[in-house]
């Protein structure tokens, strides 16, 4: 049986991000949702944290409903270019089974 994946990410905008006019950046955004609605995912949450953290400037967590759609987002993100825009740090994992 396949379990859905939520992936936990945090990220920081690049010199790059910060070169793009606000226009190209809202496409950019629309671009990553467009993306993760490609593979069945969705956004849990995303958090603004960088009020209390130097290293990252947000975090958030995505569902999607198999591996198999996490790594297809990947490439997606690939192709789109965004590693250029955000370094980023994430995990993957299962919901904990309710006892």
């Amino acid at each position: 049986m396949e379990r859905p994946i939520f992936k936990v990410f945090m990220f920081k905008p690049t010199e790059a991000w910060y070169l793009l006019s606000d226009e190209e950046r809202e496409k950019i955004k629309v671009k990553l949702k467009d993306a993760l609605a490609t593979v069945g995912g969705e956004e849990v949450v995303l958090c603004f944290s960088g009020w209390n953290s130097e290293q990252y400037l947000g975090w958030g967590v995505e569902r999607f409903p198999n591996i198999e759609a996490v790594q297809k987002h990947h490439a997606l993100l690939v192709d789109l270019g965004w590693f250029r825009y955000s370094e980023s740090n994430s995990y993957l994992g299962t919901e904990m089974p309710k006892s």
